[in-house]
């Protein structure tokens, strides 16, 4: 840290690694093994009493929980809450030093947290001083028609760490956080203290990014000029992004709703739903006041946060009483939200983390490999997250199989993807994202109405760094009943990556198993096609790419929020939703459940009949009917079953397995 600040102004209190540790059990895998140097920083330094402000500067990395700071005893303000490298500062106010020791103090967070901590060092100046030795003015455009961009500029120093840094524009047009600016037109002008960094310029998934060095003099203005191009052509489908909150609205996280327009237009968002709790809002007015209404359709929006899970409806009346959210009964929580005024969709969110010590997704609940729903009454959301780039999985296959579960029971569930954005930069809004099909060639005048159908119609695909397109026969597409197959299918996936992601992995389910798996060498624009052969019966397609996760500080992937393992992969992700195969010819698609109906009425729960019937369907169906069988008392343990059973098809036994685990 001492090369980007003025040495002569500044004291430098450590400059080694410091590993401290809230808990009493590593929080991830690279901490293992390693003993923390304490619970707590208390730091002693002798210094001279300051008459006028000054300034703290701390090195942080993989701040999770909130750390207090104090300073001889005065609570000081917090650590950065951001698990990325980065240089805090805070001021320290008039007569906090003394003469003589002072005790800089990091006290422990209540939950567990392993944190490093690099340079600390204080500078004699006030905040504002001690950030800008120079200035720095930017100024970013599109490449095709020159004009300005809303963007995100991340600037770093010689050390990797977002730089500290201070917004000298108007403070309407900047979102300003540690290495971070969010620019509404374009341009900004920032405070720096003198030093190199390197500066990116981004717009989200869809955009390229670029990338400067500068040097940062003291008295002297730097200019930097960018130029980005949209690196991912997505004509036909909207950018969405079903779940963002605020600070002004939501009572947590750092955005305010005016820096949310701002993020919102920086990160390339066309369709943002306005998800507060318990609150009918809209962002209309806001994105007014920002100036930013060209660059997307806001929608009104309620995150309902019952004690029994959270749900997204929109569109909604902004001016009608929010419905009754403190209901743990899903009928008459989903009867409330439904009639809600102009509300058409509603989305389970997260239904693997836990609020309210209530997870919709545990298995007291639900049996994610059947889709019962163990509480009683049949599942009537519309769309779920299988996506929360906020709010991710150790497994991030976890909620897509609780998904195929769904599917298979028979339910039409649109799969979604969000940010969960409350904050401008630890979690990056429309990080996690929706492309719905829907006209987008002018981004402040969506058709909500067209977009509200095309995702209730399953016309959706899921992305975070990746974007994923599905077609059989070049004809149907995703949210399409594909019918009069021929004996072989044509299945083509399209995968697109910015330059700064990577396609290594391309897959095809059929009925949530796992069919066909292509390993590719780290491509961005890729068709990737298999022959199949026509099923047997009907069964839903769905595409999924992947690849290393971004770990550059302009679009970095967070680590889990609610992690079940400290071990954890990054990668991008993108899923299509279904395309519906009519393998039997009647006109309609069947689900797995309704085959296994079927096929339990004909033959009989539990019997050899059963299961030679269902060496005629896949595994999903066997599940199924796994499932009926336990409904109607039939016992797994019993001789005459487990001899049937036995001597079935190796999918049938498989399935019946499956099944069997969640009743253990």
């Amino acid at each position: 840290m001492h090369s980007e600040v003025r040495a002569s102004e500044v004291r430098l209190l450590t400059n080694g690694r410091i590993h401290l540790r809230s808990g009493d059990v590593p929080e991830w895998a690279e901490f293992a093994g390693r003993t923390p140097d304490g619970r707590r920083l208390d730091l002693r330094f002798s210094a001279q009493a300051n008459a006028t402000e000054a300034t703290l500067f701390i090195r942080q990395e993989d701040v999770r929980q909130d750390w207090p700071i104090e300073l001889n005893g005065k609570p000081l303000g917090k650590l950065f809450l951001m698990e990325a490298d980065l240089v805090h500062t805070l001021a320290i106010a008039a007569g906090t030093l003394k003469d003589g020791e002072n005790v800089l103090s990091i006290l422990p967070s209540r939950d567990n947290d392993d944190i490093v901590l690099h340079d600390i060092g204080i500078d004699v100046r006030p905040m504002r001083n001690a950030l800008c030795d120079g200035m720095l003015t930017v100024h970013v455009t599109d490449r095709a028609d020159g004009k300005g961009l809303p963007c995100r500029l991340t600037i770093v120093n010689t050390q990797g760490a977002l730089a500290p840094l201070a917004g000298l524009s108007p403070a309407k047009m900047l979102a300003v956080r540690p290495g971070v600016v969010y620019t509404g037109n374009g341009r900004a002008e920032l405070g720096l203290p003198a030093g190199k960094y390197t500066v990116f310029a981004s717009r989200g998934f869809e955009w390229s990014v670029a990338t400067q060095r500068v040097q940062i003099a003291v008295g002297v203005t730097a200019r930097l000029d960018f130029q980005l191009n949209r690196a991912v052509p997505t004509p036909g489908w909207v950018s969405c992004d079903t779940h963002v909150h605020t600070l002004t609205h939501s009572g947590h996280g750092d955005a305010t709703v005016e820096e949310r327009m701002l993020t919102l237009a920086g990160e390339g968002i066309e369709l943002p739903i306005a998800t507060e709790h318990n609150a009918n809002l809209d962002y209309t007015v806001a994105a007014r006041r920002a100036g930013l209404t060209e660059w997307f359709t806001p929608v009104a929006g309620n995150e309902v946060t019952s004690p029994a899970g959270h749900f997204n409806i929109f569109p909604v009346d902004p001016f009608a009483p929010a419905p009754e959210f403190n209901l743990t009964d899903w009928p008459r929580l989903m009867k409330g939200l439904r009639a809600t005024p102009n509300v058409r969709v509603v989305v389970l969110n997260h239904p693997r983390n836990i609020h309210n010590k209530f997870q919709p997704f545990a298995a007291t609940n639900f049996n994610s490999v059947s889709g019962d729903h163990l509480r009683g009454p049949e599942f009537t959301f519309d769309a779920m997250e299988v996506l929360n780039s906020s709010a991710q999985q150790s497994d991030f296959m976890l909620v897509y199989r609780d998904w195929f579960a769904l599917l298979n029971h028979g339910y039409r569930v649109t799969a979604v993807g969000s940010s969960d954005g409350h904050d401008v930069s630890r979690y990056i809004v429309g990080q996690g994202r929706t492309y719905i099909a829907c006209p987008d060639r002018q981004a402040g005048h969506i058709d909500v109405a067209a977009a509200c159908s095309s995702l209730l119609a399953g016309r959706a695909l899921v992305s975070m760094g990746l974007f994923a397109d599905l077609s059989v026969n070049k004809r149907y597409r995703v949210g399409d009943l594909a019918t009069k197959l021929d004996k072989e299918l044509r299945v083509t996936v399209r995968v697109l990556a910015p330059p700064w992601a990577m396609v290594t992995n391309v897959c095809l389910f059929a009925n949530g198993l796992k069919v066909r798996e292509q390993t590719l060498a780290n491509v961005h624009d890729k068709n990737v096609t298999w022959k199949i052969p026509r099923p047997a019966h009907d069964m839903y397609l769905v595409a999924m790419a992947l690849g290393p996760g971004v770990r550059a500080p302009y679009w970095a992937i967070p680590r889990p929020y609610q992690p079940t393992s400290p071990y954890w992969v990054s990668r991008v992700i993108a899923s299509t939703n279904p395309i519906w195969l009519d393998a039997d010819d009647d006109g309609k698609f069947t689900a797995a459940r309704a085959y296994a109906q079927r096929l339990v009425h004909e033959h009989g729960a539990g019997s050899a009949k059963l299961i030679s019937a269902l060496g005629q369907f896949d595994e999903a169906v066997a599940v199924q009917a796994a499932s009926l069988c336990t409904e109607a008392g039939v016992s797994f343990e019993s001789t005459e079953f487990a001899d049937a059973l036995k001597s079935g098809p190796v999918h049938v036994r498989r399935g019946f397995n499956a099944f069997a685990t969640t009743l253990r």
